[in-house]
């Protein structure tokens, strides 16, 4: 679980109310007393309720979870509730509901591509990039977990993965040489080998990646890639680029044993819908 604590939390808050609610505080309301409720409009997987209810709790009302992340729901179910002034309702309502309503629609698409590819293969896994939106990485791999995804970098400190990039400075043989120095100077990572073609792919397996990262390939020639190495090879195969729920099911059947994607991050929100009134 990616924990976003309350430092990142009150970051939200402050770009919204840098200097207090104007208006409530205008009308003479801040300290009234009210009640908010957020539920679902239509069906999706839940995202960040507990940072919604945190963000209240941090303004100072009472507030509590209905529904959990990564629950399936329909439209109409209460997702949470909140109590205390109105000056602290009013100024996280839009925080907290904006948050979920965004986190959902990420969660909402990793579900999606889980469920097709699965359909195909319940052994596969979806693993989503770290190309989300600057600044959101926390959140966004938060709600793609939930959404049943895993991740597949959180950034360049926690894999090995050999680009053609790093290749370029290898000379003619870089590929077997680098591959080679990775597993020595890494020897408890796998060494994953991004390719570009069938053949390339082969010469990677060949050369000892312990993972293929097929970029941009169409599902044949995955299915090509998968006939090549045959079925004593003991790597693994990852397509990655252009993996959405339109097409997972496709690269599953053509033997991807992880799906890499970067959709969920461009997903649309969620809808939200918010009563706020007298307690």
């Amino acid at each position: 679980m990616f924990l976003i604590d309350d430092t990142a939390l009150m970051a939200l808050i402050r770009e919204d109310v840098p200097a207090g609610d104007l208006t409530t505080r205008s009308l003479g309301l801040a300290a009234e007393a009210g009640e908010l409720t957020m539920r679902a409009r239509g069906a999706m997987t839940v995202a960040c309720s507990e940072e919604a209810v945190r963000i209240l709790q941090l303004l100072g009302a009472e507030a509590w979870i209905a529904t959990a992340s990564g629950r399936q729901v329909e439209g109409g179910e209460m997702l949470l509730f909140a109590r205390g002034q109105v000056e602290a309702l009013l100024a996280g309502w839009k925080v907290a509901q904006n948050l979920i309503e965004w986190a959902s629609g990420l969660a909402s698409s990793a579900t999606a591509i889980v469920a097709a590819a699965r359909a195909v293969n319940p052994a596969v896994t979806v693993a989503c990039t770290r190309k989300s939106v600057p600044g959101t990485r926390a959140l966004s791999l938060r709600a793609v977990t939930v959404g049943g995804a895993t991740v597949h970098r959180t950034g360049l400190s926690d894999s090995v993965l050999l680009f053609a990039e790093h290749r370029a400075f290898g000379g003619a043989d870089a590929l077997a040489a680098q591959i080679a120095r990775l597993r020595a100077t890494c020897p408890e990572r796998k060494v994953v080998v991004e390719v570009a073609d069938v053949a390339e792919a082969l010469a990677a397996a060949q050369a000892g990646a312990e993972v293929l990262q097929l970029e941009k390939f169409p599902p044949e020639q995955v299915a090509a890639v998968v006939a090549g190495l045959g079925p004593d090879w003991r790597g693994h195969i990852a397509a990655a680029g252009g993996i959405t729920a339109a097409n997972a099911a496709a690269y599953a059947a053509a033997g991807a044993q992880v799906l890499v994607t970067s959709a969920p991050f461009t997903a649309p929100p969620r809808d939200v819908a918010v009563w706020i009134g007298p307690a």
